[in-house]
């Protein structure tokens, strides 16, 4: 009999420790909670953490994340108005603002993630449709600077002006998106495009009209390096001869000078005496050999020759 009572005394106890722990559950700083009875929601949304109550068996919890959470979208094919096809990869930030709504209308994350794709991605669409590629891959309008190298060597479509931008149009995107999934007890924060580019078709071609572009660039680069090179090798080629000219000049009047001066010393020497005059006609007649002949060559003259004179008179002749 005690036993049986004891068993029972189990069972009861049991029986009370299932109800408890089902009828307590946690909420954690980034949880909040929707208390639902035979799948129905009750009560106002549980956002405070802590220990909570519900009735055991018949009511449960359903826990949402309270964090911002994450849209990573699927790279797209998408047309633009200049009829650029581009491929483009965004992503947001969101947030479950309403959990009651939310609960309502998608349930679950899954839910939200599959009703954002088809409305992000839609109204994606919708506004690179409406825009250039120009306006897709800048912010601002830049200033057309011409400089002396670059002779304004930028593309002429990337000068344009522009009235919207990226910045712009990703602000479009998330206000339009906004409006529809504030009805499903969703916020969203924050939309960017993570790539543009081109689809491999057109990638090569721009790919090889940015290689000519360059050429193009270089080219002119080396035509105008020549250019200034010929111009330094003028200029120099011009000073040289300047310089070799002027050179030849002063050297010429020197040694004009000089022999001004060497005649001079030699009118003085020859007019001074009759021994002056001899000397100076042999030293010049001395040079007059040397500059001649050498001592391989044969020399004919006549007794009577100034040639001779001197060389007879050393010979004792």
């Amino acid at each position: 009999m005690q036993n049986k009572n004891l068993m029972i005394f189990g069972i009861i106890g049991a029986v009370l420790l299932i109800v408890l722990f089902s009828s307590t559950f946690v909420v954690r700083e980034t949880e909040q909670v929707i208390i639902t009875q035979f799948g129905k929601p009750v009560g106002d949304p549980i956002i405070e953490p802590g220990i909570h109550f519900k009735l055991p068996l018949i009511q449960e919890a359903n826990f949402f994340d309270k964090r911002f959470l994450e849209w990573d979208g699927d790279p797209n094919q998408v047309p633009t108005r200049d009829k650029r096809f581009i491929w483009v990869d965004t992503y947001a930030r969101w947030r479950i603002s309403e959990p009651l709504l939310f609960f309502q209308r998608l349930r679950d994350e899954l839910g939200a993630q599959s009703r954002l794709d088809d409305i992000l991605d839609g109204e994606t669409r919708t506004a690179i449709a409406n825009h250039d590629l120009v306006e897709l891959v800048r912010t601002t309008n830049r200033e057309q600077a011409f400089d002396q190298d670059r002779q304004n060597v930028e593309d002429e479509a990337n000068l344009r002006t522009i009235t919207a931008g990226r910045e712009q149009i990703q602000k479009e995107i998330l206000k339009a998106a906004g409006k529809r999934v504030h009805d499903l007890g969703i916020e969203l924060l924050d939309l960017r495009f993570k790539r543009i580019n081109y689809v491999e078709e057109v990638r090569q071609k721009v790919y090889d009209r940015m290689i000519s572009e360059r050429n193009r660039i270089a080219d002119r680069y080396r035509s105008e390096g020549q250019g200034e090179a010929s111009k330094i090798l003028g200029e120099k080629e011009r000073e040289l001869k300047k310089i070799t000219s002027e050179a030849f000049r002063k050297s010429q009047e020197i040694i004009g000078k000089a022999d001004a001066e060497a005649t001079n010393i030699y009118a003085r020497v020859y007019n001074r005496s009759a021994e002056s005059r001899a000397f100076y006609q042999f030293l010049k007649t001395m040079e007059s050999y040397e500059a001649s002949f050498d001592k391989n060559d044969w020399l004919i003259l006549s007794s009577k020759s100034d040639f001779y004179k001197f060389l007879s008179s050393q010979t004792g002749k």
